[in-house]
């Protein structure tokens, strides 16, 4: 991948990148020298489990490792101790609570990242042991009171671990040399003081690429299990289903750009077709399979999907369907080679492999055989995916032998 290649993708759901240009250089310079660049990600284990939130920045991780960089998944059980004053507020953890939550974070981690790519660093390893000298080292470094008025502009007083923190978080990226920092446009103003520390430390600055903050189910806050707005990744599959399918319509888009795999412009054609009809429902839930799979195995998101469907069947039904009429022999024809002729799919190969991923229902049963053939007579409703849809109906031609 060159290096234009690499930034593009890397850049791809970014919520802003800092400084732009250097980022670009530093990417030319790994590709050049051949040598990866140093990618940190911090993570508080302020609750048990991650969730979607989370998933945002482990995706732009894995997309790191993809190009060839080294990732570090660093879990922030000091800084965790002392609060984060860009988050919500809460009471300080205990040293158990966050050590037990650190160990659901590590296994979730790799539900995502390549564990064979992935270093994982806990930060009470270096600032557990920061001794005065170097505490007041920090302080010197600590931006103007007015520089903290801005980041914190409600006009409340600023205590100590609101000063302290966005220090450590930057004094992390001084241990770890990080090239780049990944974090959530909330943790700009810490990032960018890993930057200044860096530069007091004769250290090239890291770079910084943001991604946007996901809201969570009440559509206001971002996601915090704290808040009991998440879905967390270690849910069963029944549960994300259920959460998703209970967001908003408007939200429902915004999980699309977010977390879905799609490209925007097949997400813009599904947000077309509702309006010309299709159902929004059977749309949501295809979202809801989308994420539940990555985390859990196709036949038990389906076994989740079904259930789903047999409480609430008007979630499978879809709107605004075609009429579309198949001449076919007598016998019938294959499952596949109908898709193509309906326009459903744009081969009969195609066909075969939209049945092996089980994205094909017909009568609303998911369908895996691709040797499934339709006869004439009865109209069938076809479906892949969300948006596909036709109501089918084969008429009988007569056939060679029968026409001499």
């Amino acid at each position: 991948m060159n290096s234009e290649n690499a930034f593009v993708e890397l850049e791809r759901g970014s919520a802003g990148i800092f400084p732009e240009e250097a980022f670009r250089a530093q990417l030319l310079n790994a590709s050049r020298r051949r040598r990866p660049l140093r990618i940190k990600a911090g993570f508080d284990p302020t609750a048990k489990g991650l969730h979607l939130g989370h998933a945002l920045l482990l995706d732009r991780m894995r997309a790191f490792q993809n190009a060839g960089h080294e990732v570090t998944f660093l879990i922030g059980d000091f800084t965790a101790r002392i609060g984060d004053p860009s988050g919500t507020t809460r009471e300080p953890l205990g040293r158990e609570q966050v050590e037990a939550n650190a160990q659901s974070y590590r296994e979730q981690a790799f539900k995502v990242l390549d564990p064979e790519r992935t270093t994982i660093e806990f930060n009470s390893s270096w600032l557990a042991k920061i001794d005065a000298e170097s505490l007041r080292r920090l302080a010197v470094q600590a931006p103007l009171s007015d520089d903290f008025s801005a980041h914190f502009a409600d006009g409340k007083p600023i205590d100590f671990g609101a000063s302290l923190y966005p220090l450590l978080q930057g004094y992390d990226s001084v241990v770890l040399q990080a090239d780049v920092e990944l974090g959530g446009t909330d943790q700009k103003f810490n990032m960018l003081m890993g930057r200044h520390l860096q530069r007091a430390y004769a250290q090239k600055p890291q770079s910084v690429v943001m991604v946007p903050l996901l809201e969570g189910l009440d559509g206001v806050d971002k996601m915090s299990k704290s808040l009991g707005n998440a879905i967390g990744l270690d849910e069963p599959a029944e549960a994300m289903l259920q959460k998703i399918m209970s967001l908003s319509d408007s939200l429902m888009w915004r999980y699309f750009d977010l977390l879905s795999k799609r490209a925007p412009a097949d997400i813009q054609q599904l947000k077309w077709s509702v309006g010309a009809g299709a159902n929004l429902l059977a749309i949501k839930m295809d979202l809801g399979v989308e994420i539940a799979a990555r985390f859990h195995s196709r036949g038990v998101v389906e076994a989740a999907r079904e259930a789903f469907m047999a409480q609430f069947p008007q979630a499978a039904q879809p709107n605004g369907i075609l009429d579309i009429h198949v001449a076919a022999q007598a016998e019938g024809m294959r499952l596949n080679r109908v898709l193509m002729e309906a326009g459903l799919a744009a081969s009969s190969a195609e066909g075969n492999r939209l049945i092996d991923e089980r994205a094909v229902r017909v009568n609303q049963q998911c369908v895996e055989d691709r040797a499934l053939v339709l006869t004439p007579g009865p109209s069938y409703l076809l479906q892949v995916g969300a948006v596909r849809v036709a109501r089918v109906t084969l008429r009988p031609i007569m056939s060679r032998a029968a026409g001499r």
